[in-house]
């Protein structure tokens, strides 16, 4: 009997052709305060998946190019994407809290973009992957965070739930016991603003906000060795014992770029969350 095949990596995904996005359109006004719009066929209105790459943070790693293979595949069945570029560590602005404030300025953005693109807001939900996966469930939980943040801003976008893929979700616990994949806890420590103020997960890891009062599905790939899927199974039990709705899935047969690769056996199963989300 044959080896199963080994988990892919990011390079193997982007040797891929890529389709492109329907429009690219900036949120603000700093080279990568962009996104892109993938709009499906007809004037809508559409539900909504608002996309967020991995990537460590980090700006050296691909950006939201990662994510249009499964932008593409979301187009085909009807939903819109919006998938967005942020300022990552190693970028001017990177870091705290510009990253964060980018990705709340994008996601706020979607109001613009609803009513020439025939944009359903009423059926939007947040996905990302890796370090996205973090800042999809973050963007969930705006609403909650402390009104001394800087990062805090009135009405957020409210989605109907979130899917984080590989997420990185509590970044405390990354930062105690996470593989280095990601640069180890120096990443974390880049990310949070370590050294600039008391409390640096107050405001940035999800677990610090729960409940979130939306639900959600934590997937995980048990092959998965840069985010391995006992980070996810622990975030979801915490996030379920705070009283949010949460499904936690982790995929037997695949590693971390599995879970945003349409032609693996676990994509289908992850659209079909996404698509009851949007019901």
């Amino acid at each position: 009997m044959s080896a199963p095949p080994a988990p892919i990596g990011y390079l193997d995904l982007l040797a891929r052709p890529r389709r492109p996005a329907t429009l690219r359109e900036r949120y603000g006004e700093t080279p990568l305060q962009f996104g892109e719009l993938w709009l499906p066929a007809g004037p809508g209105p559409h539900p909504l998946a608002i996309v967020i790459h991995g990537g460590c943070w980090l700006a050296e790693l691909p950006g939201l190019e990662m994510m249009d293979y499964l932008a593409a595949d979301l187009r085909d069945h009807g939903v819109a994407v919006w998938n967005i570029e942020y300022r990552r560590i190693g970028h001017e602005g990177g870091g705290y809290p510009g990253a964060f404030l980018d990705v709340a300025h994008a996601v706020d953005h979607v109001r613009t973009l609803a009513a020439p693109h025939g944009l359903d807001l009423s059926r939007v939900v947040l996905t990302g992957h890796s370090a996205g996966g973090h800042l999809a469930i973050w963007a969930l939980a705006r609403h909650r965070l402390p009104p001394a943040s800087p990062l805090h801003m009135p009405d957020p976008l409210k989605a109907r739930g979130a899917v984080p893929l590989a997420g990185i979700i509590d970044l405390a616990a990354y930062h105690a016991a996470g593989p280095d994949e990601c640069g180890g806890p120096g990443t974390i420590d880049a990310l949070v603003g370590a050294g600039t103020r008391a409390d640096v997960y107050g405001d940035t890891s999800p677990p610090r906000l729960l409940p979130l009062g939306a639900p959600q599905v934590v997937v995980s790939g048990a092959l998965d060795h840069i985010v391995p899927s006992a980070f996810g199974e622990a975030y979801g039990q915490a996030a379920s014992a705070a009283g949010d709705r949460v499904k936690i899935l982790d995929f037997p047969g695949a590693g971390h770029f599995e879970l945003i690769d349409p032609t693996s056996a676990a994509w289908p199963l992850i659209r079909a969350e996404l698509l009851a989300l949007l019901g």
